[in-house]
């Protein structure tokens, strides 16, 4: 699924398309985001321990004020 790119930072769980002016999904990150979000929100996990299970489990880094972010706008 294609995103429009609407500035100079790859929001995790995208990356580049082949046409810069677009983001593609990439499936194992959104997963992985959907799987610690509810974790952080009942308290199980921390923020800073979900950032580094994200990064364990795809590779791709994420500090926990960017988890932060993403967990209280969606």
């Amino acid at each position: 699924m294609l995103r429009r790119r609407s500035s100079s930072t790859i929001p995790f769980g995208y990356i580049l398309s082949e046409d810069p002016k677009f983001l593609e999904e990439v499936p194992e990150q959104i997963e992985a985001l959907e799987k610690v979000k509810p974790l952080i929100k009942d308290k199980t996990l921390s923020l800073r321990e979900g950032a580094m299970w994200l990064e364990h489990t795809t590779g791709r880094s994420l500090s926990h004020a960017g988890l932060k972010k993403i967990v209280n706008n969606g």
